[in-house]
């Protein structure tokens, strides 16, 4: 800054005119001095409405030549666009498994030696040696008093609980 200004700003009458200034406003302010408040009163419909002027009486003929567009029309409209639309999401695959309910039941041996395995399966029973198919992709891999293993082509295995219901995954055919 040049020093003549940066010198003003610093000076002492500079900041005794600026405070007089502030009181004398605050003053005006608080004596209200010029001013009351408008008076509000209440509107009555007798008075008529008021009258549209004549050069924006000759705009209404001006979009009276244009015709009315339809509500449920294909046209471009500046309010709305199609842009934003996600597009359908795609159809999953169909399931490869699903799920059945499996009960141990128990086992007994019969006269040959191998130990017949008691499987309910939803609402039927099925009563299959051990080693033996059991459903779809399900193989009884061995037969305990207190569980049942049931194992896959791929080595995945089950442990079925006595008694207890249990969900199995097993690929559709």
């Amino acid at each position: 800054m040049k020093p003549i200004i940066a010198q003003t700003l610093r000076s002492r009458w500079l900041a005794g005119v600026v405070h007089a200034a502030l009181w004398l406003l605050l003053y005006l302010a608080v004596a209200g001095i010029g001013g009351r408040a408008p008076v509000y009163r209440e509107a009555d419909g007798s008075q008529p409405p008021p009258q549209t002027p004549e050069a924006i009486r000759r705009l209404d003929r001006l979009f009276a030549a244009t015709p009315p567009r339809p509500a449920d029309s294909n046209a471009p409209n500046a309010f709305f666009t199609r842009h934003f639309i996600p597009a359908p999401a795609p159809t999953p695959p169909p399931p490869t498994t699903r799920k059945i309910e499996l009960v141990y039941q128990g086992f007994f041996t019969a006269d040959n030696g191998a130990p017949q395995t008691m499987v309910k399966l939803g609402e039927k029973y099925l009563i299959t040696p051990a080693g033996s198919n059991l459903t779809a992709n399900l193989f009884v891999a061995q037969a305990a008093v207190l569980s049942l293993t049931l194992t896959n082509p791929a080595g995945q295995t089950n442990l079925l609980p006595l008694n207890v219901k249990k969900e199995v995954e097993v690929p559709i055919k």
